[in-house]
């Protein structure tokens, strides 16, 4: 077992140069069992370094730089701060319980393990859930987001789609920077509007079926948007999902479907932050939709979103339409089929 069991299975990228004339070479960085393992191309091991042998050429430097042996002659470049403390963490532990015998070697044994609980519990749940978080693609993202989107139809049902009524959703979505397909009308589930990761964005039906304006819809989305923004949808799932599940998607790609199933039903009753107020104006004045409608909506007396009215970026008289009458009635009846 490593010095410290929760290091086990992380990985990055490295750039490891074989000799002093060798060109750089771009490698994955496993931490193992007692090893550094370097892996090239088609997952062809290239080195095995000692855990314990490895020493650090340049000391609070970054990136860091590591060599099986102190003459330095391979190196190996690390950039990713949680693999460079993993390696260090790994490197101190070993070294405390090669070099104080009995009693003391056992105080130091208890006193690591109860620094590796206190690990375990305050700080790598959330160190592995924003790295996690960080290194996944957009294209990734909009997989996860597809595969949560069907967990939770189990709970709205089918999503609603009719002809006419899409090419309006389209329209919006377009006026908002969203992709066409993300924007989702549900029957049920949803109680105005919630994110999932990839952009996707849930719209409860009756917010267009019992809504005089459309600016109204678009204030709740642009709403919605920000929140994506301000909280990233891939950090609340990894959370959710535990350590456990959190390292398996590091190590294989994978969510465990049980583990979508439950965040699928947690976040449908999550209650909804409240969007920050500077970068929520300028999303109104970019989509050049006025925020008093939607601030109405909230509540029809203004007071407590006065904030918005009378700071909305876009006046009531002098903005385009993001839909004319045909186009919004024909949206209102999108789930009728």
């Amino acid at each position: 077992m490593t010095a410290l069991s929760e290091y086990e299975r992380l990985e990055t990228e490295g750039l490891w140069r074989e000799t002093p004339d060798a060109q750089l070479r771009r490698v994955i960085v496993s931490v193992g069992d007692t090893t550094l393992v370097l892996t090239g191309n088609a997952d062809t091991p290239l080195a095995h370094w000692s855990l314990p042998a490895i020493v650090r050429l340049n000391p609070g430097e970054h990136p860091a730089v590591f060599s099986p042996s102190a003459d330095g002659d391979e190196t190996l470049e690390i950039d990713e701060e949680l693999v460079v403390t993993a390696i260090e963490r790994v490197k101190r532990a070993i070294d405390r319980r090669r070099s104080q015998p009995g009693r003391l070697r056992l105080i130091l044994t208890v006193a690591s393990l109860t620094a590796v609980i206190a690990l375990s519990v305050f700080w790598l749940p959330q160190a592995l859930v924003g790295y996690a978080a960080r290194i996944t693609p957009e294209i990734k993202r909009a997989e996860i987001g597809e595969s949560l989107l069907t967990q939770i139809r189990r709970v709205t049902g089918p999503l609603c789609s009719q002809p006419e009524a899409n090419r309006a959703l389209a329209q919006i979505a377009a006026r908002l920077g969203i992709e066409t397909e993300r924007l989702i009308v549900v029957r049920s589930g949803v109680a105005t509007t919630k994110h999932l990761p990839g952009g996707f964005i849930l719209l409860n039906s009756s917010l267009v079926e019992d809504t005089e304006d459309p600016n109204v819809v678009a204030g709740y989305i642009i709403a919605e948007q920000q929140r994506a923004a301000q909280d990233d949808p891939l950090v609340a799932l990894f959370s959710d999902a535990g350590v456990t599940s959190t390292a398996r998607f590091l190590t294989s790609g994978q969510i465990p479907v049980e583990a979508l199933t439950d965040y699928s039903e947690t976040l449908l009753t999550l209650p909804m932050e409240e969007p920050h107020i500077e970068p929520l104006l300028d999303r109104f004045r970019t989509a050049n939709i006025p925020a008093t409608p939607y601030a109405y909506a909230l509540d029809i007396s203004g007071e407590t979103t006065l904030h918005l009215i009378e700071a909305d970026p876009v006046a009531m008289t002098a903005y385009v339409p993001i839909l004319s009458d045909g186009e919004w009635v024909a949206l209102q009846e999108i789930c009728q089929g």
